[in-house]
């Protein structure tokens, strides 16, 4: 049940994220979404291994919104550099 968090969590980062970032996104609605996934699941599990959160709490919906900006900021940085 808490992994269904983090996705649904991922997905409105996600969709934050894009509008955080404007410019023209190389993968689309879809990857960005995914994406933000990626950033919310990294940003609990990071908050986890540094001891910020216990395993029963949620990460904030801020570390998932500034996970899910790096995650596409990289990806945006790799597909660029192609």
């Amino acid at each position: 049940m808490e992994l269904l968090g983090w996705i649904i969590i991922g997905l409105l980062a996600g969709a934050l994220a894009r509008l955080a970032m404007p410019g023209r996104d190389p993968g689309g609605c879809i990857v960005t979404l995914l994406l933000g996934i990626a950033g919310a699941l990294l940003a609990g599990f990071v908050g986890r291994l540094a001891g910020l959160y216990a395993p029963g709490e949620r990460a904030g919906f801020a570390a998932a919104l500034l996970g899910a900006i790096a995650i596409l900021a990289l990806y945006r940085w790799f597909v660029d550099r192609r």
